[in-house]
């Protein structure tokens, strides 16, 4: 089952916790046993599965920024001027992550959040969850 959210970000470089988000398409789909597939469907966000504290994600846009500065000559910017956020996107990010869920719901460790970023905002940007269950497993034998 698909779900669909959107996230309006407010910055040229943003994460947002979208945890709660994913977790109620979760509740939502009734799987007890499965896998959740988040997905971004845009070319200049990316999804990572980390702690989301403000000094950490300072950091992270700090060496983005270190590695692949903005408006350093690349061919992409005769179009539109964001080939940065497209080379971070892919250097760094995935356009998805794959969390298991159990019971209903998502198993991520304690800090752990899921994140969505933000490299060419603000924007209006589309989440999508797809809650996939697993076949029943015997018990026996584990």
């Amino acid at each position: 089952m698909l779900f669909t959210f959107e996230v309006r970000t407010e910055g040229k470089f943003q994460v947002v916790d979208v945890t709660r988000s994913v977790q109620e398409a979760v509740w939502k789909s009734d799987v007890a046993h499965g896998i959740a597939v988040v997905l971004t469907p845009h070319t200049t966000t990316g999804l990572m599965i980390n702690e989301y504290e403000p000094g950490l994600v300072g950091d992270i846009e700090a060496k983005m920024e270190e590695l692949v500065p903005m408006g350093a000559g690349y061919a992409h910017d005769r179009i539109d001027s964001n080939a940065h956020s497209h080379i971070r996107a892919t250097l760094f990010l995935n356009p998805e992550v794959v969390i298991p869920v159990d019971q209903g719901e998502l198993q991520l460790g304690t800090w752990q959040r899921v994140l969505l970023v933000e490299l060419d905002g603000p924007r209006r940007r589309r989440v999508q969850v797809m809650v996939c269950p697993c076949p029943a497993y015997p018990e026996e034998g584990r």
